[in-house]
């Protein structure tokens, strides 16, 4: 590898590095300010990964923050900010519920249509903002916030009792989905439990958004209008158009981050399917750096931070609290925005420099080249 490109790597690097060891240090502050040991919870946390149930519970968990962060992902290469991955997913995921509860095709059919229903909805909640965007000049950051209430109270229509809902206890859900639609994974035992079969469709995705972005001319355009607008207009690249559709993609991706749930677990929609997802895949793609490897770590991070935390109510003598992952995710954030500053302002200093021996050099060369003549 060329020096150039160990140092592209490096500056790569640094940005996650520098937010983790910074998060781990101020959340050691807190427990010292709390008369805690410092190192024991991350110590108790690590102890969990041997067992494989938790390892289960954390790829799966890690499926749906992938999903989401590659949604978000997708936004940011754009510069567009779509806060509103948590209402396309929540609301593609009951749309999802109630079609898979309503409708029996057999499974090679059910299950492509659920997956077109979670991306068409998710697509058309996130397309209105779109539309809002390039007709009205309305920022997706207001657009997508207040449709995310929006989604809520259309998912509180959907799920009432004289509608779609099915009451089940004290809960109130969508019914039990037809097996057909029912996404099959790896069962590894009733002690370790079963991997979704969606973690290879967030798989595939990440593949796809990296070839997309990478290796085609519309992930071309679509990094070249994210970086400058005007510029990208003036090689012909529709700046409106690509707004509309990248917020339809980002849309249909969304769609799909609730499904390792939905179809792999619980089969129906209820008031305990887990919200704020989408908040989450914020600091999960800025941690990842918009990459797909990247998000991958950060996900399964993010996963095992949640996963492994429950242990810390459990330990003796003393026992701690499992907010203590929390609080380290949301620093985790704060440090990534500050460690990323400084990396830029490294990576810019840096080509400064080496600008500035090229010209000198070029200066030298053309020197001699003049006494010579």
């Amino acid at each position: 590898m060329k020096k150039f490109d160990k140092e592209r790597v490096l500056l790569a690097l640094a940005g996650p590095v520098i937010a983790l060891v910074l998060a781990i240090a101020l959340t050691s502050i807190v427990l010292l300010a709390s008369n805690r040991n410092p190192f024991e919870p991350y110590s108790l946390m690590l102890q969990q990964l041997p067992y494989s149930d938790i390892q289960v519970l954390i790829v799966n968990q890690a499926a749906m923050y992938y999903i989401a962060a590659i949604a978000v992902a997708l936004g940011f290469r754009m510069n567009l900010f779509n806060i509103g991955v948590d209402g396309q997913y929540r609301l593609a995921a009951v749309m999802t519920a109630v079609v898979g509860a309503n409708v029996g095709l057999p499974a090679f059919l059910q299950i492509p249509m659920l997956l077109l229903v979670a991306m068409f909805t998710g697509a058309f909640w996130a397309g209105i903002a779109g539309v809002l965007k390039i007709t009205r000049g309305v920022s997706e950051v207001v657009a997508t916030i207040m449709l995310n209430a929006i989604a809520t109270s259309v998912i509180g229509y959907v799920t009432l009792a004289n509608v779609w809902g099915v009451q089940v206890g004290n809960n109130m859900t969508t019914g039990d989905m037809k097996k057909s639609g029912w996404f099959p994974g790896i069962d590894l035992g009733s002690d370790v439990g079963e991997i979704y079969g969606m973690v290879f469709v967030a798989i595939a995705l990440g593949i796809a958004y990296w070839v997309v972005l990478n290796r085609t001319r519309f992930g071309f355009d679509l990094r070249a209008t994210g970086a400058s607008e005007s510029a990208a207009a003036a090689s012909g690249v529709d700046a409106k158009r690509m707004v509309l559709i990248s917020m339809l993609i980002s849309g249909a991706v969304s769609g799909l981050a609730g499904l390792p749930l939905l179809l792999g677990d619980t089969h129906t929609y209820s008031l305990s399917f887990p919200a704020g997802l989408g908040f989450t895949a914020i600091g999960i793609a800025l941690l990842g750096r918009n990459n797909p490897g990247g998000i991958a770590f950060a996900a399964l991070l993010w996963a095992f931070l949640d996963k492994a935390s429950p242990a810390l109510d459990y330990a003796t003598p003393v026992a701690y609290e499992k907010e203590i992952a929390t609080i380290m995710q949301g620093l985790i954030v704060f440090s990534v925005v500050i460690s990323y500053e400084a990396v830029r302002q490294w990576g810019l200093r840096r080509q400064q420099r080496q600008v500035g021996a090229e010209l000198a050099a070029a200066a030298a060369q053309n020197t001699k080249k003049e006494v010579a003549a």
